[in-house]
């Protein structure tokens, strides 16, 4: 006798806890504010931040500065390996904002576009696939993944290339319904792909795509090959005329940018790279898409055993074609970094949204629980220690605990910051009051406290955070300890502060082994940390030497040249 299966959780009634139940209106509000105090939060009233941050905006400030979008430059230096689509949404932006808002803050407001995107997307793609009812609840797991707790606010391509990801996942599932407009959907997607994330960034959005018919046949038709085939004719055209306007402008200029990204480097033992390192990719992805992974294990766990259509549903087999080929992709590439974990978040919050209503009781609270006691805690802490710098100044054992080798920094009252901060707090405490619970509860309460804990660093500790991140200070430094005529070599200084340099005190480096380099009498060396102290260049005397607050792990010494 076949035995019976171990019974699940039958899913909730969605007219019962999504935000279509009663008092729709007030929860949709609700859900809107969350997405925007998550989105606009952090996007003004700071400096650019190494690494993506600083050089895409480097490279949107430059094409202003100008006059020139076709060629990305950093600190005057071409950097064709910078994608252009993300610096023209910045420079577009700074363009129009700036004034009255200062460069780095209209430059970002990109970055508020593109999260709305990717919301909106991720909402879009979860409705085509599995109903009107599921279409909040990936959302919520993309605000609150650990993962893009501030790197989500970063200028970078991998954000541009995070939406146009996602975007191709909401025109498969649209193909099923709408082929044509799917089609067009799905070109400009890996258009954008390519033009956020070069190669990679096509690699990502269009092959998964070709696999559907394999996996699905709901996808293996004519309607969806009529797709693909428009799909292919809107992206070449798009994604090709960036490399053809520069090959337009001079020959010299296309093959510098084919050099500087090489099709070939995405592959495993390229030449120049190292070996493939899977287990990377194993440690990072757990945390950085938190609480998606232990929702999709559970999701897993439930259709491996039949429940809910199995794993043969297209909202299953869509988003697992995308996020299963991007963890293929990184973890055969020689040298990933955890940018490039973003696009992978919004698929596996589609996966991670399908079983939530089935999740049972115990690691629901566990969740639920732990979310707020964490959140709660942690802002408790914030408050408690912005009051206690307020009044008395940073002490030893805050600054230890904050990894911050200075003590004493005394934070500011500014109304504009204090105001959100205490809105975000007070709504907190609303959302997650005694209620009745249930799984999406869990989730919606992860959400915002995730957003609450951003809040407040991105309104009351701001000032304190951009302090130790930005190169502000750095830059005018240097720029003081040279005359109008004295150039700057340099030895080991990376874009993003030769970036950030440039763009603070106008501070132009030439890398030390080119030949104008010799007559510099200005040498500009950036070390890790110095646990001997600084060391002596025979031949040089040292001018200036100085880090960020608190950063003992990088310091940057100007040496000048001995008479």
């Amino acid at each position: 006798m076949r035995p019976a299966r171990t019974a699940v959780p039958e899913p909730v009634d969605p007219a019962t806890v999504s935000p279509s139940a009663p008092r729709r209106a007030a929860k949709q509000l609700g859900l809107v504010l969350l997405c925007t105090a998550w989105v606009v939060l952090g996007l003004v009233g700071r400096d650019p931040w190494k690494t993506e941050d600083a050089i895409t905006f480097a490279v949107a400030w430059e094409m202003v500065q100008r006059g020139d979008w076709l060629v990305p430059h950093v600190a005057q230096e071409t950097a064709l390996s910078e994608p252009p689509l993300v610096p023209w949404l910045a420079a577009s932006s700074l363009a129009l904002f700036s004034p009255p808002l200062n460069a780095a803050d209209a430059g970002r407001l990109a970055v508020g576009a593109l999260l709305a995107l990717l919301l909106a997307f991720t909402a879009f793609a979860s409705r085509e696939l599995n109903g009107r009812a599921l279409r909040w609840l990936p959302v919520l797991v993309v605000i609150g993944s650990v993962g893009l707790f501030d790197r989500a606010h970063h200028l970078s391509g991998e954000l541009g290339l995070a939406v146009a990801v996602i975007a191709a996942v909401y025109a498969a599932a649209l193909a099923l319904r709408r082929p044509l407009a799917a089609g067009v959907a799905l070109g400009v997607a890996v258009a954008a792909g390519f033009l956020s994330g070069g190669w990679l960034g096509l690699l990502w959005t269009l092959p998964p795509a070709f696999a559907l018919p394999l996996l699905h046949a709901q996808w293996r038709s004519r309607s969806f090959a009529a797709t693909i085939a428009i799909a292919i004719a809107i992206a070449a055209p798009l994604a090709a005329a960036w490399p053809f306007a520069l090959h337009a402008r001079s020959a010299g200029l296309y093959e510098a940018w084919l050099a500087a990204e090489p099709a070939g480097a995405l592959l495993p033992f390229a030449a120049g790279s190292g070996a493939p390192d899977p287990l990377w990719l194993a440690k990072n992805v757990v945390w950085f898409a938190w609480p998606a992974v232990p929702l999709i294990a559970w999701t897993a766990w439930i259709r491996a055993r039949g429940f809910n259509g199995g794993f043969r549903e297209p909202g299953v087999i869509a988003p697992a074609a995308w996020s299963a080929w991007i963890l293929l992709v990184l973890a055969a590439m020689p040298e990933p970094h955890l940018m490039q974990l973003l696009p992978l978040v919004a698929p596996l919050a589609l996966l991670a949204a399908l079983e939530v209503d089935t999740l049972k009781r115990g690691p629901s609270a566990a969740l639920d629980w732990f979310g707020i006691l964490t959140f709660g805690i942690v802002a408790i802490a914030l408050w408690a220690f912005w009051i206690d710098a307020y009044f008395n100044g940073m002490s030893a054992r805050v600054a230890i605990l904050l990894r911050d080798s200075e003590t004493g920094y005394g934070t500011s009252f500014r109304l504009r910051a204090i105001v959100p901060a205490l809105l975000l707090t007070v709504l907190w405490v609303v959302v997650v009051r005694p209620a009745r619970r249930s799984n999406r509860r869990a989730v919606l309460n992860w959400a915002a406290g995730m957003t609450l804990i951003w809040g407040l660093s991105s309104t009351i500790w701001l000032p304190y955070v951009d302090a130790r991140r930005t190169y502000q200070a750095i830059g005018r430094s240097i720029g003081h300890q040279r005359q109008a005529t004295e150039c700057i070599a340099r030895r080991d200084v990376g874009l993003a502060q030769r970036a950030l340099f440039y763009h603070f005190a106008g501070v132009v480096t030439v890398p030390e082994p080119a030949p104008d380099a010799a007559r510099c009498p200005l040498l500009l060396v950036q070390y890790g940390r110095l646990p001997d102290g600084t060391p002596a260049l025979p031949g040089y005397a040292i001018a200036w030497e100085g880090s960020r607050r608190g950063d003992r792990s990088e310091r940057h010494v100007l040496y000048r040249k001995a008479p």
